[in-house]
């Protein structure tokens, strides 16, 4: 691994990603309306009458 010429962006760039990731999921998380979140809450409570299925 030593040989390889810029090794060491690698791991910069996959903590950057990682990071950028996690901070815009909090964002969202904390302006999601909460009518949305009610929706998709209850999405697993909703009977399994859909025709598609």
């Amino acid at each position: 691994m030593e040989s390889i010429e810029g090794i060491a962006t690698y791991p910069m760039i996959s903590l950057l990603i990682f990071f950028v990731f996690f901070t815009v999921l909090f964002w969202w998380v904390f302006t999601a309306s909460k009518q949305h979140i009610s929706e998709v809450s209850a999405i697993p409570l909703e009977d399994d009458n859909n025709p598609l299925n």
